[in-house]
Parts: C-alpha cells; sequence; structure tokens
C-alpha cells in the first residue's frame, strides 16, 4: 500500500477547515487533492482528533501486519500437513521429514 504524502495531522487540519466553513472546491484546490479525496478523508476522519486519527492509524498498521502473520502461518500449517499425509514407508526417508519440516519452518 502506498503511503499518502499527507500525514493524520494535516489530513484532520484540512478537514477542519472545511468544518469551518471553506469551501470544499478551494480547500482543494490550495492543497492539490481531488475532491473525491477529501470526502473520502472526511468519511474516514471526519470528527476525529489528531491523536485520535494517529491512534487509528496505528491500528490499521498493527492490523495489516496480523493478518500477514495469520496468512503465512496459514500456509505453513498446509504444508505441514501435506508433508504429515505422505506414508513414509521406507527406512531411506528418515530424514526427509526433518529436512522438510526445517525448510518450512525457516
Amino acid at each position: 500500500m502506498c503511503r499518502s504524502r499527507f500525514k493524520e495531522e494535516q489530513i484532520v487540519q484540512i478537514l477542519h477547515q472545511g468544518e469551518a466553513g471553506r469551501k470544499v472546491r478551494d480547500l482543494c484546490r490550495e492543497h492539490g487533492i481531488s475532491e473525491q479525496t477529501y470526502y473520502r478523508w472526511k468519511k474516514k476522519y471526519g470528527g476525529l482528533q489528531v491523536s485520535e486519527a494517529k491512534r487509528l492509524k496505528q491500528l490499521e498498521d498493527e492490523n495489516r501486519r496480523l493478518k500477514k502473520l495469520v496468512a503465512d502461518l496459514s500456509l505453513d500449517k498446509e504444508a505441514l500437513k501435506d508433508v504429515l499425509s505422505r506414508k513414509w514407508s521406507s527406512p531411506q526417508h528418515s530424514g526427509t521429514w526433518c529436512r522438510l519440516y526445517e525448510r518450512v519452518t525457516g
């Protein structure tokens, strides 16, 4: 996901200017954003203070990180299930399971 060129403080400040009565079109032109961006920000950050907007951003980043972690662990689990479901009948495969486990778990 690409980073915004505006920090949360700047976004909240722009939104407060809009709430104070400045025209949205003028605000957008001044800050170089589209009206669609302004209204998307208003939907997401409307009514928040700067500290709340920062906390929201931190929570979103943590959520993204945790989702990635869960996805990686799910892949590892499926790989291990696949390895364990195979039949290891001959003695020549005795060390194979350990090597596969080490490769999957890193």
